[in-house]
């Protein structure tokens, strides 16, 4: 089967779940094409060989410095059609979710997403997601050709960085649309760890607000200084994160409540993450945040409250207040870590 992985970046700067595609697309047992697409991407289509491809095809144009999805699924749609293409891979990234939808209607095929496992039947991939808010797993295959699949980050383990691997990356002529909007700049949403990268999560929830010690500032409102409660014990556990080099996350009625922005936000209607450890704070344990992150491999829970859901998920569960636990558990952290 001919497999094509997208490498999803950012100015040349490879998204982390591109390169567990490749791993992923490696269990299959077929060469793996890496298809790197963008303008002044060079560097990036070597270093997909040190990560395991095969062969790697660059489609490097000035009209791709900027994404725009119209331009880029002409792009590779263009490509794709001229081979007998077996599967396309993408990351399950904002990007790559984008572009998967519309390469496939472009190229009259199907595409499954948010996959976290594939194996091979009869010549045909047979894809594993999750269903019911990660409750159940189906397992599904694409009856069109070629089969569009976007993969779940850390799903698969990214491959070692091969230095001695090396090619020569073929150089492929591209096809874009007419432009249909122009990218005037870039700003930064926020710094620290990416959450859907993160191998550690320290999330935060409407506990974070219940803080009786503390005093707001006065002439606060009742909302404004509940928000000011909430904002300092997120501020701890932004240090116990910054210890671990950990991603923040918080739960979606922090979000609902204005402690924290959106983009912190771990659920069904947020980030779906799997780290190695998630670190829950305040969080009573809701279904939607559960669907966001049931797959991470170790679960820690501080809540006051003996009862809250998020224990039965738990690997680890301390009931207490976290006021006083997080800052204890940075300070071990601090004098473990060194």
């Amino acid at each position: 089967m001919k497999t094509w992985v997208y490498i999803d970046h950012f100015k040349g700067k490879a998204l982390p779940a591109s390169w567990e595609a490749i791993s992923a697309a490696k269990t299959l047992g077929s060469e793996v094409t890496a298809v790197v697409l963008g303008a002044n991407v060079e560097e990036l289509a070597n270093t997909a060989f040190g990560y395991g491809a095969d062969e790697v095809l660059l489609g490097d144009d000035s009209a791709l410095e900027d994404f725009r999805v119209e331009n880029y699924a002409t792009a590779l749609s263009a490509l794709a059609a001229d081979v007998d293409l077996g599967l396309l891979l993408f990351p399950t990234t904002s990007r790559g979710r984008e572009l998967a939808g519309m390469t496939a209607i472009d190229l009259n095929s199907g595409v499954l997403v948010d996959v976290v496992a594939l194996a091979l039947e009869d010549e045909k991939v047979v894809a594993t997601r999750p269903v019911y808010a990660g409750k159940l797993l189906e397992k599904t295959a694409c009856v069109s050709t070629p089969q569009i699949i976007t993969l779940r980050g850390r799903a698969y383990s990214a491959p070692e960085f091969n230095s001695a691997k090396t090619g020569t990356p073929t150089k492929v002529d591209v096809t874009v649309g007419e432009e249909k909007s122009t990218v005037t700049g870039y700003a930064e949403s926020g710094g620290g760890v990416s959450l859907t990268d993160a191998g550690v999560i320290v999330s935060g929830g409407r506990g974070t607000s219940n803080n009786p010690n503390l005093e707001p500032p006065a002439g606060l409102g009742d909302d404004e200084a509940e928000i000011w409660r909430a904002q300092q014990g997120f501020a701890l556990i932004g240090d116990l994160a910054k210890t671990l080099g950990a991603a923040v996350g918080a739960s979606r009625a922090a979000v609902d409540a204005n402690y924290v922005p959106y983009a912190n936000q771990v659920g069904q209607t947020g980030k779906v993450v799997s780290p190695d450890l998630y670190i829950a704070n305040g969080i009573s344990g809701a279904i939607q945040h559960l669907a966001g992150m049931r797959n991470s491999k170790v679960i820690v829970a501080i809540n006051k409250d003996p009862d809250a859901p998020i224990f039965k998920k738990a690997r680890y569960g301390v009931v207490g207040d976290l006021h006083e636990i997080v800052p204890a558990l940075n300070e071990a952290m601090k004098a473990k870590l060194g």
